[in-house]
């Protein structure tokens, strides 16, 4: 299953992908907090950006347990296979415009990041990428992730129970407002980038445990009102 540790894994519990890492000291910090994948943004028009030859240096420390996840925005088919010859184990993440039969064509497990402008725009990606592992919900917008933008999760959830494919949420998720988004949701993952950095590119150990924490902690009311107090 899609970011799952090994076979025997919960598949209850709410999994986090670390999105946006361009130093290794952030990679460690993912993993040693418990990240299930952590995403390396293969996109040149992000500040966050990672090349082919620095995404080599940054994935050699993340161990077999975690998935790697390349994100792109429209790129060319070229790119992508150049990417995956550098780490290719890699699960794609798509951020853009592709079509079903460009992201198809790698023949590797891939997630579809939907932009939600409506609600509706889940169910139509779900009948448009059947062979998509998941389904990202991200905040509507030019700039694709790491905006700190969250969407309406109140709106989804009125399309959750039609979404059959695991749902990763993503857009403007910290610590504080984490639980929210788990409890309205029901997610099978939750993406942060910006919600655990002190600095654009620069991830805090600190709030990276915190965010941890909060997911781990969801079904716990208490813990999730002191967390957003």
């Amino acid at each position: 299953m899609l970011f799952s540790k090994s076979a025997a894994d919960d598949t209850q519990r709410v999994r986090v992908k670390i999105c946006g890492i361009t130093r290794e000291d952030d990679v460690v910090a993912a993993v040693d907090a418990g990240a299930d994948a952590v995403g390396f943004i293969c996109y040149a028009g992000s500040p966050r950006f990672v090349s082919p030859s620095r995404l080599m240096s940054l994935a050699s420390l993340v161990p077999p347990s975690v998935t790697k996840v390349l994100l792109f925005v429209n790129p060319k088919a070229e790119e992508v296979r150049e990417y995956l010859s550098f780490v290719p184990d890699a699960t794609l993440q798509f951020h853009g415009n592709e079509s079903r039969a460009f992201c198809d064509q790698f023949h590797v497990r891939y997630i579809k990041a939907v932009s939600i402008d409506k609600p509706e725009r889940l169910t139509e990606a779900q009948n448009d990428y059947p062979m998509a592992a998941a389904l990202l919900a991200d905040a509507a917008g030019v700039t694709r992730g790491g905006t700190g933008t969250s969407f309406d999760w109140q709106a989804v959830a009125s399309v959750r129970s039609r979404i059959t494919k695991p749902l990763i949420v993503a857009g403007g998720l910290t610590a504080e407002n984490v639980c929210e988004a788990i409890r309205t949701l029901s997610p099978w993952a939750v993406d942060v980038a910006s919600g655990v950095e002190s600095a654009v590119g620069v991830k805090d150990p600190a709030k990276i445990t915190a965010f941890m924490e909060a997911v781990n902690n969801a079904g716990d009311v208490a813990a999730c009102e002191e967390a957003r107090d």
